[in-house]
């Protein structure tokens, strides 16, 4: 007979991360609307540079994931885990260094990345020095986690910490590996990969952060928290060792479904769009096996606004999972690319299965850890029906703009030039579905305000379970017995566990990436693609802290309606100097690949001056500090020498010689402005003059004559 342990359940930290997760959500979901409405009126960015949507959309993006979902993840982990394991989480002090930790890392955030400062890698935009914390931050939680797991009073580990598991040492293994990267000084840095190679690396890693951060982890919670509020047992535990096996094993192939019809190799996007249709056999089967979950308990879900959430949530995952394959077929990605169609399919992710999944959680679990019950059980159930409005205003636009978007942008008139020849007649249209957007992101942050009431009302005048009383047996080592199932080996192994999940998540990785590093042949080379010139250089890094690329794409595709509209094609061989790569995620303004000498110096000046001069109607701000401020030449040295320690051929000690160079060129640019009527004192020394030279270089290296044979 085994002895009762008697111990406590550590639930002061599950109540830090729940607050966090409702303070970053509204702070996060008002970054996120001030953006929305940055598309309909951008003088809401009230003329300053730190709220531009540029600026704004990265800070909008990882306030949602790090900060809202990463507290909510880590809010579910604490609580479940321990209950799971029978166990008190192995370390307070470990568990309060995580919790404040993740909280500077975000705060950090919040200040790096209006002021510009930023690595421009889609969901990985902070710069070094917050990249190392949030290693060591990782590493803390690792330790705890695995810590606890090792110290656990039950034998088995139940599904959800397989995913946890797999989370933890995915993450690593992603975030280490998309930010090997080099410090010019305290806020900037250049990657180790340039142009093709980073593409692969970056989405190898934004592809998987989603599927591994936003997806694995409440797959996880989804498989605690769903039984617990439905009071019924998983589905499917054959389901359940299919669906995570096969999960983890295929979806860190299918990063290259972002980067169909661009400079890619063909092997590369045809390995993506394969791993990609696999995906819905797994994906479906988790869905399946959450929803059947239910089964014996639909009555509840009528008048239970926590099982209405979870039921929701777990169908948008569904939805969007099976969307997300489609995306991937060429002939579909042809249409949605560059679109606002996928704006919409990756807020049915967020705001369906990770915001109502977080919901359901805290209306549960705050109660529980409170020792009361929910405020108004009619509040929760308007709070489920005014985000569930807020989703549909939100996304179906979405839908109508991506659609719209793609027709315009390839329709051609009988003469066989292109209909809609002004990209901003394309943007137009549109804006009437970006203000139903703004309507349903205000609708869904309302929803949000009524949980906050509620919650607030729930836990007023009552005590925190601090420290839970609970007793479990002593765990007692299990002997294997003939004809036990094999997974249940590998279920008292976490060790063992850790280490298979590693090697299934590096096998595609490394299938993908390794021949892109290693074969030169992928990336061609080009003998006229020459390095930026110093003042080319701090004008893309210019552009890069602004955020244009949020924007604009520099990927000119293979189509007949991008090359009639934008010039010939974007060759691999061209961006071999690019780090970071810009090839963008979404056109809300044309591609920029081939902008080079297509409009004067001038146009360009009065362009970032007052953008409705050169483009009437234009949704882009203005960018006046270009004009008056001074461009700051005390990095370009810097610069130089850590580019040419990876590997752009700069002469040795050209660093000693670059700004000469750079005034040289901005002497240039500042005479045509000056030629083309725009006087101002000391022009050749502002930043709008190394943009423009940035500008004026893009696609320019390359004549379509030379291209024929490339």
């Amino acid at each position: 007979m085994s002895r009762i342990e008697q111990f406590s359940y550590d639930n002061a930290i599950v109540k830090k991360f729940a607050y966090a997760t409702i303070v970053f959500g509204v702070i996060g979901m008002l970054v996120g609307l001030l953006a929305a409405f940055q598309l309909i009126y951008p003088a809401a960015n009230l003329g300053l540079a730190e709220t531009t949507f540029g600026r704004i959309r990265p800070l909008h993006t990882n306030a949602a994931i790090f900060a809202f979902v990463g507290n909510g993840i880590f809010m579910g982990v604490y609580y479940s885990l321990q209950r799971l394991l029978k166990a008190r989480m192995f370390s307070d002090f470990l568990s309060n260094f995580h919790f404040w930790g993740w909280q500077v890392i975000i705060l950090a955030a919040a200040i790096t990345l209006p002021l510009g400062i930023t690595s421009a890698k889609e969901y990985a935009e902070l710069e070094w020095p917050i990249d190392i914390a949030i290693a060591v931050v990782w590493v803390v939680f690792g330790i705890n986690m695995f810590g606890t797991i090792l110290k656990r009073r039950e034998n088995h580990l139940y599904v959800a910490i397989w995913f946890f598991i797999a989370t933890w040492i995915t993450v690593t293994v992603l975030h280490i590996g998309n930010n090997i990267e080099l410090p010019v000084n305290m806020w900037k840095s250049y990657g180790v990969f340039a142009g093709v190679q980073d593409a692969l690396v970056q989405w190898w890693y934004g592809h998987n952060a989603v599927a591994f951060f936003l997806t694995t982890p409440y797959l996880g919670l989804m498989y605690y928290f769903v039984p617990k509020a439905a009071n019924r047992p998983v589905y499917s535990y054959k389901l359940s060792i299919i669906h995570f096996w096969a999960l983890i094993f295929i979806y860190i192939w299918a990063g290259p479904h972002h980067l169909l019809y661009t400079s890619l190799p063909d092997w590369a996007q045809s390995l993506g769009v394969v791993f990609s249709l696999m995906l819905i056999a797994p994906s479906w089967g988790g869905m399946l096996n959450g929803l059947l979950t239910l089964r014996g308990a639909w009555d509840r879900v009528r008048t239970d606004p926590v099982l209405k959430f979870m039921v929701v949530a777990i169908t948008a995952y569904g939805m969007a999972t099976l969307e997300g394959p489609m995306l991937s077929i060429k002939s579909v990605n042809a249409i949605s690319h560059y679109t606002d169609w996928t704006i919409g399919h990756v807020h049915i992710g967020t705001l369906g299965w990770n915001g109502f999944l977080t919901f359901g959680m805290l209306y549960w679990l705050l109660p529980k850890i409170f020792n009361t019950k929910l405020h108004s059980v009619k509040l929760a159930n308007a709070h489920f029906w005014i985000g569930t409005l807020g989703i549909l205003f939100y996304a179906i636009p979405l839908y109508f703009a991506g659609w719209t978007q793609s027709l315009m942008w390839k329709e051609f008139l009988p003469e066989g030039i292109l209909k809609y020849g002004n990209f901003l007649e394309t943007v137009t249209q549109i804006l009437p579905m970006y203000a139903l957007r703004a309507l349903g992101g205000t609708l869904y942050l309302g929803g949000f305000f009524v949980m906050i009431y509620n919650l607030y009302k729930t836990v007023k005048g009552q005590t925190l379970l601090a420290n839970e009383a609970a007793e479990a047996p002593a765990r007692e080592i299990v002997v294997p017995h003939k004809g036990e199932h094999w997974h249940r080996w590998i279920e008292r192994r976490p060790v063992q566990m850790l280490v298979i999940s590693l090697v299934l998540v590096l096998i595609g990785g490394l299938v993908e990436i390794a021949p892109m590093m290693l074969v030169e042949d992928n990336v061609p080379k080009i003998e006229s693609v020459k390095p930026y010139t110093p003042l080319e250089l701090q004008g893309r890094d210019l552009y890069i802290r602004e955020g244009c690329l949020g924007c604009h794409s520099q990927m000119v595709r293979p189509f007949r309606s991008e090359t009639e509209r934008y010039g010939e094609y974007s060759k691999s061989g061209e961006f071999i100097y690019d780090r970071p790569f810009l090839w963008g995620s979404k056109r809300t303004g044309p591609d920029l690949h081939r902008v080079g000498g297509k409009y004067p110096d001038s146009w360009h000046y009065n362009h970032m001056l007052d953008p409705e001069s050169t483009s009437p109607g234009s949704i882009m701000p203005p960018y006046p500090w270009l004009i008056t401020d001074d461009l700051d030449m005390s990095t370009t040295a810097d610069k130089i020498n850590v580019l040419r320690t990876l590997g752009t051929p700069y002469e040795d000690g050209y660093d000693e010689i670059a700004n000469d160079d750079l005034m040289a060129q901005a002497n240039q640019v500042a005479k045509r402005l000056r030629a083309d009527g725009i006087e101002q004192d000391n022009l050749e020394t502002k930043e709008i003059v190394a943009i423009i030279a940035y500008l004026q270089r893009l696609g320019t290296d390359i004549k379509p004559s030379q291209q024929a044979n490339q």
